[in-house]
């Protein structure tokens, strides 16, 4: 598998993660940096040995191939549309557009030049929802009919320095966490139908808890508490509640419902966790595991517990798509409906309706564990 060389732009915290993971792959070498705030961009080149560049410089760069986009979400459709005219191949983080239309433009764009644009988030492919997709696929569970996903807290302002833009257009919990849980939806059961909502903001603003800003009010902007029902296309009702003004729930992450049985799946924010079937038994039976190398823990999470991170495995899979000639997984058309779906959902709140997509998308090819290895280094 040949070697790409990679650009980022954007130094936020996110940057260190790609930084940090970007080598347990073989195909990723990052090699510069760039910032609007080019202290930020030295600060960060410093960190990991790589060089600081202009952004225009990054995008003229002859040693750069793809270049992963970790600016601001309403800033992620013109900084893609900057990479793709420049003749770079674009990964951008989550949402990767804020509407369909601009994502038709970035199709548009991607496929007159003959490059590829892929977006996060890519924890569908660890280990735990992979399993979760071949006990589908087995039959496990029979024709999913129904299900549940919530993603709830208190926000992002107590550990973040800088959170306004969760508060503001294109943040949100819908557009900053769904994209893990609906993501998910689409490859486990298929594309959605319809969708319909109600929403609200319960705080208007929200007090920063960590930092040189702690104590300073921020502004609330976008609706923090959602509530949705999503038709799936094989007739799935699946219930999802997103909202940043719980302080505790005891909600499992992800329940389906099938005509055989149900799927305990664990948080699609994350690769690793039990899976656990259920029927006419009196609990849960945990299925069990492929030895799938995106299930094995490799980094701690803030509370010191063992987790399994492999952030930059779509990434990963991008480059080898590229290499071999076939579509990668965490493609342009899949998210562009999985945006259509958050966009409506929160557009279905605003204007009490249910909304019908006009995107549709195939399910991203299973990763089994003998691919999810070819992509280590």
């Amino acid at each position: 598998m040949q070697s790409f060389g990679i650009g980022i732009i954007g130094c936020g915290n996110i940057s260190a993660t790609y930084f940090k993971l970007a080598p347990l792959f073989k195909s990723l070498d990052i090699r510069a940096v760039a910032d609007l705030n080019m202290d930020a961009a030295i600060m960060r080149a410093a960190e990991y040995s790589v060089r600081a560049d202009t952004i225009q410089d990054l995008l003229n760069a002859d040693d750069i191939d793809i270049v992963i986009n970790l600016t601001v979400p309403a800033a992620h459709f013109e900084v893609t549309m900057q990479i793709l005219t420049a003749g770079k191949h674009a990964y951008s983080e989550k949402p990767f557009v804020l509407t369909v239309e601009e994502g038709e433009v970035l199709r548009r764009l991607a496929s007159e030049k003959g490059l590829r644009v892929g977006s996060a988030p890519d924890t569908f492919l660890g280990g735990a929802h992979q399993l979760a997709r071949a006990a589908i696929d087995d039959g496990q569970v029979g024709e999913i009919i129904g299900g549940t996903c919530h993603v709830m807290s208190h926000g992002m302002e107590a550990w973040h320095p800088n959170p306004d833009f969760f508060f503001q257009k294109g943040g949100g919990p819908v557009l900053d966490l769904g994209p893990y849980y609906i993501t998910n939806l689409v490859q486990l059961i298929g594309p959605v139908k319809a969708v319909t909502a109600m929403a609200s903001a319960s705080f208007d603003t929200r007090t920063i808890g960590n930092g040189p800003r702690e104590g300073e009010m921020v502004s609330v902007e976008t609706p923090t508490n959602i509530h949705a029902v999503l038709e799936f296309q094989n007739g799935a009702l699946i219930t999802f509640g997103a909202s940043w003004d719980v302080w505790a729930h005891r909600h499992d992450s992800m329940e389906l419902y099938g005509t055989k049985a149900s799927l305990y799946v664990p948080d699609p924010n994350f690769f690793a966790g039990d899976v656990l079937l259920a029927g006419l038994e009196d609990e849960p039976i945990e299925i069990t595991s492929r030895n799938h190398p995106f299930s094995v823990h490799n980094s701690q999470d803030g509370r010191g517990a063992d987790q399994a991170n492999y952030r930059c495995a779509g990434l990963a899979d991008m480059a080898a798509a590229i290499s071999e000639g076939r579509e990668h997984r965490c493609g342009l058309e899949l998210a562009t409906h999985v945006v259509e779906v958050m966009t409506a959902i929160l557009r279905s709140a605003e204007d009490r309706r249910w909304l019908e997509m006009t995107t549709t998308c195939t399910r991203p090819e299973p990763l089994d564990p003998a691919q999810a290895a070819a992509l280590l280094a």
